[in-house]
């Protein structure tokens, strides 16, 4: 497993980005649900998934960056000869430094509900199948009532792979450019005596072409949306805002890593500890 293409980049900018920072946001997540798995024709599989999560401003902009381990064990029900399933342990993780060019100008960029446009630099990286993509775009910060924030993301999607048609198993070796859009939001509300939080993201990623070492097809475009709904756990069992929540994940992935007919529609148990 290739961790250390997505690890040492985030490592070399910790630092100066913790520095710098004027406001910062640190997570670990705990999932458990039973997702489909790609390839298969129908197998399912426990998936637990640990992520650490990592959002923080500074002067000119922000950072956000996630990295998930995931461990997934199939039940083995899949209808394809070839694949029938088989336990997964895997690293992925993206990463999402924006420049406000508001604050780079100082001066006000708004219009309609948009109150400031970002330039946005994401990388995504899976090293299971070595594979990195790189996605350069804008992001308008929107301003929606109740919503802690609200952006709307818009990018390339451009693949760089680095697998040989030599290499066993899946590798990615090539693939088409293509583009994605992204709405990520968070939004506190009470309930009596307690406080929670609806937030996630939605996107939709259109299809394209792809070599991979079993060949050349074509990927269907996919709509993945994960809501989580949060309970504040701390602040109704010891009294402490803002550091335990339980609650659920919400998944739906249509077209599930671009193969047209795999779908995911599963809620997952939730365990958050910010810090």
């Amino acid at each position: 497993m290739k961790l250390s293409i997505f690890i040492l980049p985030l490592l070399a900018c910790t630092p100066s980005v913790l520095a710098a920072a004027t406001w910062s946001t640190t997570e670990i997540h705990l999932q458990y649900g039973n997702l489909e798995q790609v390839g298969t024709n129908g197998a399912k599989s426990d998936t637990s998934i640990v992520t650490l999560q990592h959002a923080s401003g500074w002067k000119y902009g922000s950072h956000f960056f996630f990295i998930d381990y995931r461990h997934a064990e199939t039940n083995g029900h899949g209808q394809n000869p070839f694949n029938s399933g088989y336990d997964v342990n895997e690293f992925y993780g993206e990463w999402y430094p924006s420049f406000s060019l508001g604050k780079i100008s100082q001066s006000e960029i708004s219009f309609g509900p948009v109150t400031d446009v970002s330039l946005l630099t994401g990388f995504n990286w899976a090293p299971e199948v070595d594979s990195w993509w790189f996605l350069p775009g804008v992001r308008l910060s929107l301003d929606l009532p109740g919503f802690s924030f609200a952006n709307l993301d818009i990018s390339a999607y451009l693949n760089h792979g680095y697998g040989r048609r030599s290499d066993s198993g899946f590798k990615i070796l090539d693939e088409e450019d293509s583009w994605i859009m992204d709405f990520n939001w968070s939004y506190p509300f009470t309930m009596g005596k307690t406080r929670w939080y609806l937030e996630g993201h939605i996107e939709y990623l259109d299809g394209r072409r792809q070599e991979n070492t079993f060949g050349t097809k074509r990927l269907s475009y996919w709509i993945l949306a994960q809501p989580q709904l949060r309970l504040d756990l701390g602040d109704l069992l010891i009294g402490k805002r803002d550091q335990l929540f339980i609650g659920i994940e919400y998944q739906y992935w249509r077209n599930k890593l671009g193969e047209k007919g795999t779908n995911d529609n599963e809620a997952q148990l939730l365990l958050v500890w910010r810090f």
